[in-house]
This record gives structure tokens, sequence and C-alpha cells, in this order.
């Protein structure tokens, strides 16, 4: 095992970029100026994760709250039904004030205790205590503020979600909690559905409950209002806060930016590597309980290499079964020839209990948003080397 590293990430450092950059030509310099730099080589199958946001910047891909309650409006003639968002003042508040621009009665239907990605908008103890059945019981506004009081704040950031929502509404707007989107339907028959991994089972059960008009987040900016931004398959899902009356939406065209980024990189190092676009990672918070992944998927691009799930045997095992029984170059020889002679498909078989069964995708995006962070890091792009190596690599 002449190998003595296994799988490292790097954040690398890029110019700012702004609307019009050749987002391509800077990501593949960045990449190269940083290999000379700290002295290390491209290799084979390394990867290259750049940032989403990188390439909505780079591509201009923005809108403001006027262009929201434009399309918005040109959607829903009366009272609107908002069903599930997700409570976030990066992510939903800024949307729903392009909704209420709309001055279209608002109906905000929040799920309980906690929306899709884990925000908590009351006491589980204290719920148990108050035996409310989350599967059957509606509540009101009045309710929620009579039995969990007049102010709850969110663990991470303090804000009390549902206050948010009222002022950004301008209080025109009644709010209630359930978790049967139908309930919608007793105050309005015309709904814009916002949860983000369930919206088509949401939708599905809104039609079927005689739902008159019923879009969803990915049907608002699906395409271009007065030249605003937009993306034809998301919509407004992926979208963040870019200022107090903007949003910066999913980027468009990430697959034609990968396959692009990986030409120049062959081109310019004779290397093969594989190139993805990340958003948020695919990971719980254990102490918050947040799912992190706001976002429609981890990569709206990704190059052919990246496909699938991974492939691999659980060292630990074979070592305390089969194995148990070698010691010294013994035992690494007997590994390196099960490594060697895995079979493709591992899936029902026990050398392979415990690893990972997810899109490969989703593991390094969460690799890759880790690496970068939210903040003030500068590392939109993160390289990631020895990721498809194993314990027999030389």
């Amino acid at each position: 095992m002449s190998r003595c590293i296994g799988t490292t990430a790097r954040g690398i450092r890029t110019p700012i970029v702004k609307e019009g950059d050749d987002l391509v030509s800077i990501v593949v310099d960045s990449v190269l100026k940083a290999a000379k730099s700290e002295n290390f080589e491209l290799r084979d199958r390394d990867i290259v994760g750049i940032t989403e946001s990188l390439i909505a910047r780079a591509q201009g891909n923005y809108a403001t709250v006027e262009h929201i309650a434009k399309d918005v409006s040109s959607k829903f003639p009366g009272d609107i039904g908002v069903v599930f968002p997700i409570l976030s003042r990066n992510r939903f508040s800024i949307l729903l004030k392009g909704i209420a621009m709309s001055n279209r009665k608002i109906h905000l239907l929040l799920s309980y205790p906690a929306d899709e990605v884990g925000n908590h908008l009351m006491d589980l103890d204290r719920m148990d205590e108050l035996k409310i059945n989350p599967h059957t019981d509606v509540l009101t506004e009045e309710d929620y503020r009579r039995m969990f009081g007049q102010k709850v704040a969110h663990p991470f950031t303090g804000i009390d979600y549902v206050s948010l929502y009222r002022k950004v509404c301008n209080d025109n707007v009644d709010i209630y909690f359930s978790n049967d989107p139908r309930i919608i339907l007793n105050y309005t028959k015309d709904v814009l559905v916002a949860n983000v991994h369930e919206n088509k089972r949401t939708k599905r059960l809104l039609k079927e409950a005689g739902a008159n008009i019923l879009y969803g987040i990915d049907d608002i900016l699906a395409s271009p209002i007065d030249g605003s931004g937009y993306n034809p398959e998301y919509g407004l899902f992926g979208s963040n806060l870019a200022s107090d009356s903007e949003v910066k939406l999913f980027p468009r065209d990430s697959q034609d930016y990968v396959e692009k980024i990986q030409k120049e990189l062959y081109e310019k190092t004779g290397k093969k590597i594989e190139v993805m676009v990340y958003g948020d990672g695919a990971f719980k918070d254990p102490v918050g309980k947040i799912w992190e992944l706001a976002d429609p998927v981890v990569s709206p691009g990704y190059t052919k290499g990246l496909e699938g799930t991974p492939h691999e045997i659980k060292l630990k095992y074979l070592v305390d079964t089969e194995l148990e029984d070698l010691e010294g170059e013994e035992i690494l020889t007997a590994i390196k020839q099960k490594i060697y002679a895995k079979d493709v498909d591992l899936l029902d078989q026990a050398e392979a209990l415990g690893t990972t069964p997810r899109q490969i995708t989703d593991l390094l995006g969460s690799l890759c948003d880790l690496i970068s962070g939210s903040g003030d890091k500068g590392t939109p792009v993160v390289l990631v080397q020895g990721y498809f190596d194993n314990y027999a690599s030389e």
C-alpha cells in the first residue's frame, strides 16, 4: 500500500464573480493556480465542485419581489392558499413578501410540529402534554398562541416565524396549522404549494380533493417576467435572499457548465476530472434537528463519472468476521484480494452491510457544502481528490 492518504478536499479561492463573467475560465484557472501554488498534482477522477450560487451570479439569475408579485397576480385572481412553506428568512420570507405584494388575501397553512426540513414551531413535550394529535388536529393562530405562547423562538435564529410571516404579509393573512394540505380548501380553492420535496404529492392530494387553481413554487418564475431571472425546471425552488427586495434563483444550464469545465480541464491537464454543481448538502443537524437540504436537489448538474452510488465493501466487517484469524501482511493481502474481486452488485451481500447506498453526488455535495461553508471563507469551488480510491489503491 504505497498511498498513505485517502480522500482529501480543498476549498479553492476564486476571484469575486459578477454577472457576465466567464465562469468556465475562472473555475479552471482557479483550480490550476491552486495546484501550482500548493504544489499538488491533478489526477484522473479528481472532482471539482462549484457552488450553485456562483453560476447563478454569473448568469445574473435574479428577480425582484415585484417580478414575483406580477407572476403570482397573473396566476391567482383572488385569495391564495399557501401550503407548507419552510420557515426561513433566507429562503421563504422574501418569496412571501413577493406573494403578498400581489395584494391577494393569503391563507397560510403551516405543517407542525416542524416544517419539512425540521425547523420546529413548537415544543414536542408541550404538544404531548396538550394531547395534540398532529395527524388530525387543526390549529388556528389563536390556538397556537394560547397553547405555546406569544413568542416561540427558533433555537438558532431566535426568530418567531409565525410573527415574521404575519408581518411580511402586512397582516393580510390568516394562519393555520395542519399536516393535511386539503385543509386549505376550507378557506380557498386556489392554492400555491410551497413545500419542496413532497410538492408533487401535495399537488396530487389537492387536485383530487377539488382544488381549482393549483400551482407550485416551481411554477413561479419558470419563465422570465419583464426580463427577470428564471428557472424553467425549478422556478423559485432553491432561491435565496439576495437583498431586501431581490432573490437569487437556482442556476440554469448547470449541465452545460460542468461539461465545458471538464473539457477545458482535460485540454489543459490531460486528466479526466469530474465536475459537479452543488447546493445544500443532504445532512441533518443533530442539535437543531434541521435537515440541511432546502434546495430541490443537491446537484443540478454533474458529469457522467459521478452517476450512481458507491461500490464499496465494509472493511471492519471483513476484519471482524472471515478475516479475524489473519494478521500482518496476510490480512492486508486478503483485504486487497477481496476489493479486487468484489462483485458489481453488492446490495444484498453481508460484506457491504453498513456502507452508504446514497447517490455519489449527494455524498459529494454534502462534503463540498461543509468545506466551502456559507460565510466568508471565499472558497466557492472545492477540489476533492482520492474519493474513488480504496484500500487497494497504489
